[in-house]
């Protein structure tokens, strides 16, 4: 089973949180990935389909697409680079929607974790994300369903990811309510539901938290303004090494994060969009992430933008520098005796050959 304890994470993120990212996470440093939230509806029109060409598990949908007219592809993983490594999150607001949802995609994730933090309104519209707070009951019943009937029988862990309540009384308390479930792990966003993410993040009563978390036995990562592995290190130094840390936003700006020494933005738009069309990613997706990527006053900027596909992003990169300037192309001068010998030159001639006779009668008559 899956340990938590101690992990630097890559937060769930809808559309950045698709393979390439998690890929190239895990291989600058990321112990864990979460996936971005799926909806139970959603994964419960999927059908499970190996890719032998590319070497991933993809869950396609019989339904409406998730980029309509383009593919339906739902959700793809890949079992050898992801193995006990990614965690699948879930979108749900039904103890028996999710059970049947999580029965579909168990065996080729390492964990489930049910989304009860994200104040957007696409979770929140129909009880889900941040809405569970505001039914307690509700999600605790979500969460001992799965972990009794998903969880134990397969042997993998169930987990929630929560925001604070406005009250510290009433945020413990819930916490206390959802470490009574069996969950294995708790990530908590460590802002209310009304904050946005430029906000200091609450840390107040962290410590609490984390005392409560080890009551239970229960591991326990922090979510907010976790930019990258310093960050992590000084959060340990202050709640301990089993401590988790979640990164969301930097790593969506540079997946590389997690490492002590990230690569410089033109390198990662190269290395990305590699691992991206080498596993069929979405060129509208991988549009999105490149322009994550790219400062928005970099000349590049509006080239990544107006292009359509994998060969126009590397003529993009190609005019690059390794510094993010634009390369300069100075025109080749070309010497008086090189254009004498260049008006001699017709096919296969040679400098050296002699002017054909018809030709020196033209020179003449244009001279």
């Amino acid at each position: 089973m899956v340990d938590y304890k101690g992990k630097l994470v890559l937060a769930p993120m809808v559309r950045a949180g698709e393979l390439p990212t998690r890929l190239l996470a895990l291989k600058y440093g990321a112990d864990l990935v979460w996936g971005p939230e799926i909806i139970d509806k959603k994964l419960l029109t999927c059908d499970r389909v190996v890719n032998e060409k590319l070497g991933t598990v993809d869950f396609l949908s019989r339904d409406k697409t998730k980029v309509p007219g383009v593919t339906n592809l739902i959700f793809r993983t890949h079992p050898s680079l992801e193995d006990s490594k990614l965690i699948f999150q879930m979108g749900t607001a039904n103890p028996d929607l999710a059970v049947d949802a999580a029965k579909i995609i168990i065996n080729d994730v390492s964990g489930i974790d049910i989304n009860a933090g994200c104040p957007k309104h696409f979770s929140i519209h129909a009880g889900m994300g941040a809405a569970l707070l505001k039914t307690p009951d509700l999600l605790e019943s979500i969460l001992i369903n799965l972990v009794e009937k998903i969880g134990k029988p397969n042997n993998k862990p169930i987990s929630v990811k929560i925001r604070l309540l406005p009250e510290e009384e009433d945020s413990l308390n819930l916490i206390e309510k959802l470490l009574k479930t069996g969950i294995t792990n708790l990530t908590v966003h460590c802002r209310t539901q009304l904050m946005r993410n430029r906000e200091t993040p609450i840390r107040d009563y962290v410590d609490k938290i984390k005392a409560k978390c080890d009551e239970y036995k229960v591991s326990f990562i922090v979510n907010g303004s976790v930019l990258n592995r310093k960050d992590f290190n000084k959060l340990q130094e202050q709640y301990g090494t089993d401590v988790g840390g979640m990164i969301a936003t930097t790593a969506e700006e540079n997946p590389t994060c997690f490492s002590e020494s990230p690569l410089n933005w033109p390198r990662l738009l190269r290395e990305y969009t590699e691992i991206a069309q080498k596993f069929g990613n979405y060129e509208g997706n991988t549009k999105y992430m490149l322009t994550r990527m790219t400062p928005g006053r970099s000349f590049a900027y509006q080239l990544i933008a107006r292009a359509k596909t994998y060969e126009e992003f590397y003529k993009v990169f190609d005019k690059l520098n390794e510094d993010g300037t634009e390369k300069k192309y100075e025109p080749k001068v070309v010497k008086k005796e090189e254009k004498e010998t260049r008006k001699h030159k017709v096919d296969n001639e040679e400098p050296s050959d002699p002017i054909p006779e018809k030709r020196q009668q033209l020179e003449q008559i244009s001279a």
